[in-house]
């Protein structure tokens, strides 16, 4: 008599578990994230650091980032260390996809250094990657306030991921 309850219960459960289940299925739409009003301005950029168009320093292609301010009225620019150690918020022009700023405050630990950014620009599908995929390009110019009077070039283009591209 045991064995038929526990066999009725087993039953119910495993029905009741299917149950449950199939009413579970996800049967919404895909959730699409939605986009920064500067994602066209944002990313992952290969830049040379030149001065009068000349890599002096020898550096070749570094990796810069820039990124939308919480409250997408301003461009991050962060070099990661890779050239002036500067971390600075721009104000930017979306229409025109240009970026600039004065008297910057950098926001690195340890380094206290202010830049002025001018001429900043992006423009689509406008340059070819060292692999020969279209892609945006970036320009700027930075003086950096412990070297006044030498104005610093950064130009290159977004980075693509693809294994051709990379640096």
């Amino acid at each position: 008599m045991k064995n038929i309850y526990k066999s009725k219960i087993l039953k119910a459960l495993f029905i009741f578990s299917v149950g449950v289940l199939a009413l579970s299925c996800d049967k919404h739409e895909d959730y699409v994230p939605g986009k920064s009003n500067l994602s066209e301005m944002t990313g992952d950029w290969y830049i040379k650091f030149l001065v009068d168009d000349e890599d002096i320093y020898g550096l070749g292609y570094q990796l810069i980032t820039t990124a939308n301010s919480a409250d997408e009225s301003s461009l991050w620019i962060d070099d990661h260390s890779h050239t002036w150690s500067f971390k600075v918020k721009s104000s930017v022009d979306m229409e025109a996809m240009t970026f600039s700023g004065s008297d910057l405050e950098s926001n690195v630990d340890d380094y206290e250094v202010n830049v002025n950014i001018t001429k900043g620009t992006i423009l689509k599908d406008a340059v070819e990657s060292t692999g020969g995929n279209v892609v945006d390009s970036i320009y700027f110019e930075a003086e950096f306030s412990d070297d006044p009077g030498t104005i610093y070039q950064f130009a290159g283009y977004k980075r693509t991921g693809l294994a051709e591209d990379e640096h």
